[in-house]
C-alpha cells in the first residue's frame, strides 16, 4: 500500500465558535477525536496537525500528533484555500526527505468520525483505479431543485436544468434526481494531485458515502450544541481516547454566545 499522511488543518481564527478546535467537548479539546480517531485507524504514517497557532501545537503532541512545523500566518486566514497550506506542508516533508504517496484532510470540526470511517474510505479508494481523490458526501437534506436566486422583485430556479413541462420545483422529493453533498468526514488524494493540477481535488473525483453522523460538521453556536446534544442522548458516539485530558484549566474560550 502507498504511504499517506493524515492533514488535520487546525487554524486558530474560527469567527462563528471562537477556538473551536480547542474549545472542550465532553472533556476534551475538539481537535482530540480526530486525532484519535486517525491514529486509531493504523493507516497513517505519521498524523500531522497544521496551525499557525502555539496553544493549538501544544495540544495537538499531548494528543500524539505530530507538529513539526508551524503554518504561515498568511496561510491560515479566513479566505485561505486549502491549496495553500497543503502544498506548503508537502513541500516541507519533501524538504526533509519524506515523501507520502498520498494524503488524507480530516477536518477537526467533526467529532464523530471513527477509525473504522477512515479505514473503509482508504479501502475504497486503494480499490478504485484512475481516480486523483475522494470525497466524502451525502444526500442532500435540502435539494437544490427546490432553491430560488432573487433578482430584485423577481425569483428565479438555481438549477435551470429541469424539464419545462415538470419543473422540480413544483414535484414531489421522490421524484427529484439524486443530488450529494460534501462534507467534513474526511478527503484522501494522491500527492501528486496537488503538484499537477494545483488542485486538492483533481478531475477525476470518487464519492465516499458516509453513514450517520461520520459527516457531521461543528460551523455555529447551533452545531456545538447539538454535537453536546448528541453525545448526552447517546445519539452519536465520540471515538475513544487514550491519552490523559489535557488540563482544560490551561485552555482559555470565550463562552459560545
Amino acid at each position: 500500500m502507498p504511504k499517506i499522511v493524515g492533514l488535520i488543518p487546525a487554524r486558530s481564527g474560527s469567527k462563528r465558535v471562537k477556538r473551536k478546535n480547542i474549545r472542550p467537548l465532553s472533556g476534551h479539546p475538539l481537535i482530540a477525536y480526530t486525532i484519535s480517531a486517525a491514529l486509531q485507524c493504523d493507516i497513517f504514517e505519521t498524523v500531522f496537525v497544521s496551525t499557525e497557532d502555539q496553544q493549538t501545537s501544544e495540544i495537538a503532541k499531548h494528543y500524539g500528533a505530530e507538529v513539526s512545523f508551524l503554518r504561515p500566518g498568511e496561510l491560515a486566514t479566513d479566505t485561505s484555500p486549502d491549496i495553500g497550506w497543503v502544498t506548503y506542508t508537502l513541500n516541507r516533508f519533501l524538504e526533509h526527505d519524506r515523501e507520502f504517496e498520498c494524503f488524507s484532510i480530516l477536518r477537526p470540526t467533526n467529532p464523530f468520525r471513527q477509525p473504522e470511517t477512515i479505514q473503509r474510505a482508504w479501502a475504497q479508494f486503494g480499490s478504485e483505479e484512475g481516480v486523483h481523490s475522494l470525497r466524502a458526501v451525502e444526500k442532500v437534506t435540502q435539494h437544490p431543485g427546490k432553491m430560488w436566486v432573487l433578482r430584485g422583485k423577481r425569483m428565479f430556479p438555481l438549477l435551470p436544468l429541469s424539464p419545462p413541462d415538470r419543473p422540480w420545483h413544483s414535484i414531489q422529493h421522490p421524484d427529484l434526481p439524486e443530488v450529494y453533498i460534501q462534507n467534513a468526514s474526511l478527503e484522501i488524494a494522491l500527492s501528486k494531485t496537488v503538484f499537477e493540477t494545483k488542485t486538492i481535488a483533481g478531475h477525476s473525483i470518487m464519492p465516499f458515502l458516509t453513514k450517520g453522523y461520520e459527516g457531521f460538521d461543528i460551523n455555529n453556536p447551533f452545531d456545538w450544541w447539538r454535537a453536546e446534544y448528541l453525545i448526552k442522548s447517546g445519539s452519536a458516539t465520540l471515538p475513544p481516547i487514550l491519552k490523559e485530558p489535557y488540563p482544560i484549566e490551561l485552555i482559555e474560550v470565550p463562552e459560545i454566545v
